[in-house]
């Protein structure tokens, strides 16, 4: 039964390494046991780079756990993120022997015939998902089984990631002394826990920006459409305070956490932030106005690129549900504003709370940790439809493992608190009315509204190899 399963799910995520055992109780809701995190350092943009480092922050994020829960674990559901995803539509078809009706098997077996696809080297499937299909001449079947006819055909949405970053993970948590059940692509577990039916039926996308990488999923007629992972978040733009305000990389972060906001408008123009300085140097000034012009340039990038790539889908005005934010990135003050000016498309924040029953863990509520309840989640539900024996991923393609160890910066001493003085304001400027664009170009224009106001203040980055 699904109330006596209990499933791990594993985020090995750029900032940190979370651990969350779950159960369902008896209405049906998951029921949090236990969650450990662990700071990431061999991790970067969704791609392990260090194994040995990261091997050791899965086993403490996995000791937490166990002992939080009282249970011990051996199997793990693992995210899998990165620029390296792909995403592709392919069609399919087989013809059966008789004109008897279409069973289950019938269309696990012209599932399984997409895994076996020719990829590009280097590349292998880990997701197979049907968006329509074709029986003879009948198009536009959601579920084939029941029909009768000679040739099934069906339209699949192909999801693929590098050898290397599989093999990479896989060899971290089989050091971690743990096995793998299945592994998901991020954005897709995000959407298990943050997306209602109602919103998959009539459009909508899930951005979960984390601290390395930006995701996108895209969902109309209650299917995936795209799948996308930017190498772009959080961290770029702490890299940007830190530059832009001369201070620490833990100072940076507490800035952009604490006062950051995502309209400089928004932001006082009399308000400033005392940074404690080095030893025996005098206290630095930051204006809370000039931090929210940096976070807002380089906020406003990022919102440009996943508008760009959802408008070369076609689906920009297909999706009535609008967008739904999530991740550690999507706590940024004023974000949601800032997304519908340059999309045009209401934004609201997802956290993962419709399918979380009663639990005394409630940092689990948080958009952070919405891939995490979706990892969880996906153990009771099958991403592929009726996929009855999916061949993993190992099966699939075999390849020798991969890996390399590159060297991390390592992480600075906890920065002391930011404290915050103000200064009296003046009435507060107006925020920006939200305006509907129908393609990109009026958005690169507000953003090259602000970097005209920012010059000075942002170290633009876009072009080195490293960013």
């Amino acid at each position: 039964m699904q109330q006596d399963k209990i499933v791990v799910g594993l985020d090995i995520g750029t900032t940190k390494i979370c651990a969350l055992v779950g159960r369902k109780n008896e209405f049906g809701k998951l029921e949090i046991l236990g969650m450990g995190k662990a700071v990431s350092e061999g991790v970067s943009r969704g791609i392990v780079l260090n194994i040995d480092k990261t091997v050791d922050a899965i086993k403490r994020a996995i000791r937490q756990a166990e002992e939080q829960s009282g249970i011990s674990i051996g199997v793990v559901n693992v995210g899998i993120a990165g620029q390296h995803i792909k995403s592709l539509q392919h069609n399919g078809s087989i013809t059966r022997n008789s004109h008897d009706t279409i069973g289950p098997d019938d269309v696990a077996r012209l599932t399984q015939d997409m895994y076996r696809l020719v990829t590009q080297p280097g590349s292998q499937i880990i997701h197979v998902m049907p968006q329509d299909y074709k029986v003879d001449y009948e198009e536009g079947i959601s579920d084939p089984v029941g029909y009768e006819g000679v040739r099934l055909e069906g339209n699949f949405h192909i999801i693929t990631a590098q050898s290397t970053a599989i093999n990479n993970i896989n060899k971290c948590v089989t050091k971690a002394g743990l096995e793998i059940a299945d592994l998901i692509l991020e954005p897709l577990a995000s959407s298990m826990s943050i997306l209602s039916e109602e919103e998959k039926e009539a459009g909508v996308a899930l951005i979960d920006i984390g601290g390395g990488t930006t995701d996108l999923a895209i969902f109309k007629d209650g299917i995936i459409r795209h799948a996308a992972v930017l190498p772009f978040g959080g961290n770029i733009i702490t890299q940007d305070i830190k530059a832009g305000c001369n201070v620490a990389p833990g100072q940076a972060e507490q800035l952009k956490v604490k006062f950051g906001k995502a309209i400089a408008q928004e932001a006082s123009d009399y308000e400033i932030v005392s940074i404690p300085g080095l030893p025996n140097r005098a206290p630095k000034e930051v204006s809370l106005k000039n931090l929210a012009y940096i976070i807002e340039a380089r906020m406003s990038e990022i919102m440009e690129l996943v508008y760009a790539e959802i408008y070369r889908m076609g689906l920009h005005d297909k999706l009535s549900a609008g967008i739904v934010l999530t991740g550690g990135g999507s706590q940024l003050q004023n974000l949601e504003q800032l997304t519908e000016y340059i999309t045009g498309l209401d934004t609201r924040i997802g956290y993962p709370n419709q399918h979380l029953g009663k639990s005394r863990i409630e940092a689990v509520k948080s958009p952070m940790y919405a891939t995490t309840v979706g990892l969880v989640l996906s153990g009771y539900h099958s991403l592929d439809e009726r996929q009855v024996s999916r061949p993993s991923y190992e099966e699939e393609q075999p390849v020798a493992p991969a890996y390399y160890a590159a060297p991390v910066v390592p992480q600075p001493a906890p920065a002391p608190v930011v404290e915050a003085r103000a200064v009296t304001p003046p009435a507060p400027a107006p925020a920006p009315t939200p305006a509907k664009p129908k393609e990109p170009g009026a958005a690169s224009r507000f953003f090259k509204d602000i970097i005209s106001r920012t010059k000075g203040l942002l170290i633009d980055d876009y072009d080195d190899k490293q960013y």
